[in-house]
């Protein structure tokens, strides 16, 4: 897939802040000259004043020879893979040409920003500037920039400089991994009239039940001749009744309120290294949940704690599922924490995922309301294995603190009834589903 984003940008010339300089330092020398009675500075100030001068001379008229930039951005998917395994070709192709006048620019100053990595500041030739190349590895999934250029341009000597022009960036979602999944918990009880599970009422199309009397609205073809027979000669029939299958009704609630990355050292950092995060594995999570559940035909619904925007309520249907795939992979962390007023309301008999850091007390207390509303409530940790060898002996000692009250409020959902489940580990996040699904049997 290529996604290409081109911007022109039509600006005027503006001096460069090393014609300033220029100026400043050739003033300082020619006076300390004068006061020092002295020739060195002299000679330091006085070539300055004249490249000055000889800029200013050479001074494009903004009205006269405006410049034109145009940029373009192109990127193309080389490797094909999932997260972590694919790379992005990034192709970059800047120019700026005269308008009215004869002047060319020298060179272009060329801001760019590739990945989630901070922004590299370069000065290069126009041919240069033209074809620029460069590959981005996938890290992380979800929204995000993967490339944006902005340029300027430089006068002769960079003495005079244009106002930069309009950024170009293209900016996609990446879709995060899918982790199969052979154990699903259910609900405590099965509400739903279609589907792949056994409930435990009467009904079409599960497992056998019982064999009971015949009675008004029960079909023909149920009736136990074997049955009826070995009753004796009575007028009475038997039927052979069987258990309901129903769909559940699945909840995935992910906090998106932050976004922390493995290396510990990092969390304050704007621009943090390479390494998976937290919402990369609540992404993962939440979409391989909502794939397995969709594949079984149940009912699934999104909610972000992060946003205040309408939830997704659980529903079947391929395209509903389309609907919440979408949903989780648009999820960012907005570094504005939402704080819910009310906790959302749930379909009856639903069994909630709750997917956070459990970093502050919010996610904690919207588990332990619905559980006890009478849900059935997963807490998932999604919070990534810490890497603390690069903090200091301070920072460590604030990091244990942040880790035991953490705990504290996982001991807190345990006690509650909520249910753990670590998504790091694939080894051990398997055996805990395969715990989580026999768990309903023994309600």
């Amino acid at each position: 897939m290529t996604e290409r984003a081109v911007t022109v940008t039509r600006t005027g010339w503006m001096p460069s802040p090393a014609l300033a300089g220029a100026i400043v330092v050739g003033v300082i020398g020619v006076v300390a000259a004068f006061v020092m009675s002295r020739l060195e500075p002299a000679l330091i100030g006085i070539p300055l004043l004249l490249s000055a001068a000889w800029g200013w001379d050479r001074r494009p008229a903004a009205s006269v020879d405006p410049v034109e930039i145009s940029t373009a951005v192109t990127v193309d998917e080389t490797a094909s893979g999932d997260v972590g395994d694919a790379t992005l070709g990034i192709h970059v192709a800047a120019s700026a040409t005269q308008g009215r006048g004869t002047q060319r620019p020298d060179a272009l100053h060329l801001r760019l920003g590739l990945g989630g990595a901070g922004p590299v500041e370069a000065v290069v030739t126009p041919r240069t500037a033209a074809d620029l190349r460069s590959e981005v590895p996938i890290v992380h999934s979800g929204p995000q920039r993967v490339a944006a250029v902005e340029v300027r341009a430089l006068g002769a000597d960079a003495a005079w400089a244009s106002t930069p022009a309009d950024e170009a960036a293209v900016e996609r979602v990446v879709r995060p991994r899918r982790a199969p999944l052979r154990s699903l918990p259910l609900p405590a009880r099965l509400l739903g009239l279609t589907g792949q599970h056994i409930s435990t009422r009467p009904g079409d199309g599960g497992e056998f039940r019982d064999i009971d009397l015949f009675h008004p609205g029960d079909r023909l073809r149920r009736i136990d001749w074997k049955a009826t027979a070995r009753a004796g000669r009575g007028v009475d029939l038997y039927v052979r009744r069987t258990t309901a299958t129903s769909d559940a009704a699945v909840h995935l609630v992910l906090d998106a309120r932050d976004d922390v990355s493995a290396v510990v050292a990092d969390w304050p950092r704007a621009y943090p290294r390479p390494a998976v995060s937290s919402l990369d594995l609540a992404r993962e999570a939440a979409s391989s949940l909502a794939a397995a559940y969709a594949g079984a035909a149940d009912r699934v619904g999104f909610d972000d704690l992060g946003e205040s925007r309408r939830v997704l309520p659980p529903r079947a249907g391929a395209r509903h599922r389309e609907r919440v795939l979408r949903a989780i992979e648009a999820t960012a962390a907005n570094g504005a924490p939402f704080t819910r007023v009310r906790s959302p309301r749930l379909a009856p008999g639903s069994i909630v995922f709750v997917l956070s850091t459990f970093l502050d007390d919010q996610p904690v207390t919207l588990a332990l309301t619905w559980r006890a509303a009478g849900h059935r409530v997963v807490a998932v940790d999604v919070l990534p294995a810490r890497d603390a060898r690069e903090l200091p002996a301070r920072d460590r000692l604030a990091l244990r603190t942040i880790e035991l009250e953490r705990s504290l409020r996982l001991e807190q959902l345990q006690s509650g009834g909520v249910e753990l489940l670590v998504w790091q580990d694939a080894a051990l996040r398997e055996a805990a589903l395969r715990v989580l699904a026999s768990g309903r049997a023994r309600r």
